[in-house]
């Protein structure tokens, strides 16, 4: 590989940065995608525009990628598919009465319960984040828009309570990826020491606090605070001009006249997608275990080592065609309107697929720049150990920030931090809960992180307005993390 230095650095900065400023995402990121390759074709511009297109198509050689980008696609059908069945507006429906009891308890507390309902739901979703926080905003949505609560609060429930819980309770892919990981590094018992390092891991759990607290409390700050008061004064769930990751055609879709609303017509094809997961994953995994001591077991290691974007693009089918059997038995809509149904959808989630094809195109750039090695490697020499801890958790969070990936975060820290843990005597829990809660605290405020353009999508909120409002919060739980991590370094180093 080559060693481009503090350039490596640019292109991810300056297009975070300018997504942020003129909101702007897809127009930024080709710009970051192209001032890579330009650094990388010695700054010819003719070679580095080629590769910029190459580039992009090179995304499509990533199997993983082209699963995901079909599911961010056939999304859309199953999102059509519920609304025009009714679905939707039976669930509002059966939620309208939970509030409406919790109303007649405690009066004025509906808006609060809807939000913890929301993150509960998102906390019980942890086998997989996509999962968790499409569910949660597709489930929501329509009842914060009836209760005036901002698009970029759903976003952020939905978001927050997705990668923390995933990160917390391991047993899933997250956990059997980090497992993998440990292992390769020659860590005996990886089991035990990844469940060790939980207790240390402290911005996944500030993150789900703080997302608590704001939701109990109602003292919003920030730009959100900002957007609370503009939808319970003025009733507009986004800001003008800002456009939402998904259209009104989905939102809004007219639902089917002369049927009753049930909702189970959405509820069980919602329920089929998170349940194929696990069982996607173990059927991915199954031969890939070689050795097992009992079914449970077999069980457990195949979760370890399924594919993750396969699972999800296996479940979303198999949600679509639940839906289209459903639906059929019920008499609801023929084959022909499915059919339309699905391309619609998928035709109006091109947007998101485009922004996902970006960001992994981005993302693939600064491996071959080298960023994550660059900014990893710069601390090698003159650390302290005492400022062990909070370095890493620091140098994690940007590479995640500037890359859009934690698992890519873990894969380039952990490789370099528990080497730089054996060197200086530091608690190797403590430096891998460091490495872990920066690569989710980098990629909750990367507006290229791919959690974070699925949660702006399944709210329908504006992608750079989302990373806004979260910001704030995210930074709290993030400085917050790094003095309890300064703390623990002189206390334990």
């Amino acid at each position: 590989m080559n060693d481009y230095g503090f350039l490596s650095v640019l292109p991810p900065v300056i297009a975070i940065i300018l997504a942020l400023r003129t909101k702007q995402v897809y127009v930024a990121l080709v710009f970051g995608i192209w001032f890579s390759w330009l650094i990388m074709s010695d700054w010819n511009f003719l070679d580095g525009t080629l590769a910029t297109i190459e580039g992009m198509v090179n995304v499509f050689k990533s199997e993983g990628n082209t699963r995901t980008i079909m599911f961010s696609a056939l999304v859309g059908a199953l999102l059509l598919f519920i609304q025009y069945s009714r679905g939707v507006e039976g669930f509002v429906n059966q939620l309208n009465k939970v509030i409406q009891y919790f109303e007649q308890k405690h009066t004025g507390y509906s808006r609060v319960i809807v939000q913890l309902l929301a993150m509960l739901t998102g906390i019980v979703l942890f086998v997989e984040t996509s999962i968790s926080s499409l569910t949660v905003g597709t489930l929501y949505r329509p009842v914060f828009d009836k209760l005036k609560i901002p698009r970029e609060k759903l976003a952020y429930i939905a978001d927050s309570s997705s990668a923390p819980t995933s990160i917390l309770i391991p047993f899933n892919a997250w956990g059997a990826f980090i497992m993998g990981l440990l292992i390769t590094m020659h860590i005996e018992n990886p089991f035990n020491v990844m469940l060790s390092s939980i207790v240390y891991n402290f911005y996944p759990v500030l993150a789900l606090l703080i997302l608590f607290l704001v939701i109990v409390t109602k003292k919003d700050f920030g730009p959100m605070a900002k957007a609370e008061k503009r939808t319970l004064l003025t009733g507009k769930l986004l800001n003008e001009g800002s456009k939402p990751m998904i259209s009104d055609v989905i939102t809004s879709y007219a639902p089917k006249e002369g049927i009753k609303a049930r909702a189970y017509n959405m509820v069980i094809p919602l329920l089929t997608m998170v349940a194929m997961m696990p069982i996607n994953l173990t059927y991915t995994g199954w031969a890939k275990v070689e050795q097992y001591s009992s079914f449970s077991d077999h069980v457990f290691q195949a979760i370890g080592k399924g594919s993750g974007s396969s699972s999800v693009l296996y479940a979303v089918i198999t949600s679509i065609l639940v839906a289209m059997i459903l639906y059929r038995a019920q008499n609801i809509m023929r084959l022909k309107e499915m059919v339309d149904l699905i391309l619609k959808g998928i035709s109006e989630l091109m947007p998101l697929a485009l922004l996902m094809l970006l960001a992994f195109a981005i993302g693939d750039a600064c491996n071959q720049l080298g960023t994550g090695e660059y900014v990893a490697n710069l601390s090698r020499d003159w650390l302290a150990p005492q400022f062990l801890p909070a370095l890493i958790f620091l140098i994690s969070s940007f590479i995640a920030f500037s890359t859009g990936t934690s698992w890519g975060t873990f894969a380039i820290m952990l490789s370099i931090a528990i080497p730089m843990a054996d060197a200086h005597g530091a608690e190797l829990t403590l430096i891998i809960a460091a490495t872990l809660g920066g690569g989710i605290f980098g990629d909750h405020c990367s507006p290229i992180s791919d959690t974070t353009i699925i949660s702006s999508m399944s709210s329908a909120s504006d992608h750079i307005d989302h990373v806004r409002t979260q910001l704030p919060y995210a930074l709290l739980g993030g400085l917050i993390t790094t003095v309890l991590y300064l703390i623990l370094g002189f206390m334990m180093i």
